[in-house]
Parts: C-alpha cells; structure tokens; sequence
C-alpha cells in the first residue's frame, strides 16, 4: 500500500488502523490537506467498493487532490469544498459516514464546536468520529500552544452530542488521538 508524502510527524496507515478503517466503508477526510496525506492511503482501505470524501476549504488543494486521484486510478475519491464551520455546507448527507476523520483540523478553527457538530452529523448510528491533533505542550514547531486544542473539551463536547469515548490513542510523538463511535 502506498504512503503519500506529507506530515512525516503521523503514520497515515498506522493512525488509520487505529481508527478501523475497513473495505466498504464510506469515510470523510475533513480537512484533507494540500497532500492527502491520509485520503490516499484511506482510499486503498476502503478499496474499489467503499468511498472517501476529501473534503477542504481550499480548492486548489482539491484540485491537486482530484488530478493525483485520477493519475493513480483511484476512482472512490470524491472532492468536496467546503466551510466545515458552516452546517451542512459538505452536502454530505445526514448519517451517511461509517467514519468522519479530523486530522489536524481543529486547531486551525475557532469555531470548533461547529466543525464537530458538522462531523457528528454525517456520521450514521454506531459510526465513528476520529480526532487527531497537537497535544497541549510547547514545541518548536507546529501551532502555538494557544491554538492547540483540548482533548478534554474535545471529549465533552462529543459526549453531550450523542457521542461516546471508544478509545484514546498515540497518534504521533506530538499528536493525541481520539475515537468516538456515535451511539443516538
């Protein structure tokens, strides 16, 4: 399985075997990124009959995403613009996702509750939502500490809308990681 350059501080595959990405599933990349350092490999997990959105704000990373899709024949990735601070501006449909990812995403919102409450919403019953981001501590790289996001809020949020804590996880040396699975 190939590996897409990118943030070489996450493991795409190991991140995505720890969220339980399966064939089939349909599965969102909720700020995908100029690479799609995790919509590639997640592509090749879901395989032929699962789907991804690579779902950005920017549309020249879209772009880029849907031209390297087509180059290597991956014809289960679906670009989609989007302002996930907006509700329901992925039009992705209501409780459609197996799982929702926000890869370091978070800590580039200040309107984080609606970007989770975005996520929450396309995800179906018993589906997942996986959150990644840079832990609380002081580095000399990454986001300032002030923009960093608080797994606990993360955790409080999710549990007051019909989330519920599956697992936490080691994503990276400097990244927490999160898996809820939906449960109203």
């Amino acid at each position: 399985m190939a590996v897409s350059g990118g943030n070489q501080l996450l493991d795409a595959l190991s991140v995505l075997k720890e969220v339980g990405i399966k064939q089939g599933y349909k599965v969102a990349d909720l700020g995908c990124g100029a690479v799609g350092h995790f919509t590639f490999p997640a592509a090749e997990m879901v395989g032929k009959d699962g789907l991804v959105y690579a779902v950005d704000i920017r549309k020249i990373v879209l772009a880029g995403i849907k031209n390297r899709a087509r180059i290597d024949g991956l014809t289960n990735i679906e670009v989609v613009w989007s302002n996930l601070e907006v509700p329901k501006s992925t039009g992705i449909l209501n409780s459609s996702l197996d799982i929702a990812m926000l890869f370091n995403t978070l800590f580039q919102s200040k309107k984080r509750e609606g970007v989770l409450k975005e996520s929450i919403r396309m995800i179906k019953p018993q589906g997942y939502l996986a959150v990644v981001d840079w832990q609380l501590t002081d580095t000399l790289f990454g986001p300032v500490k002030e923009d960093r996001v608080d797994p606990e809020a993360v955790i409080q949020f999710c549990r007051n809308n019909g989330m519920e804590l599956e697992k936490e996880f080691v994503a990276g040396k400097f990244h927490f990681g999160l898996l809820f699975k939906k449960i109203k």
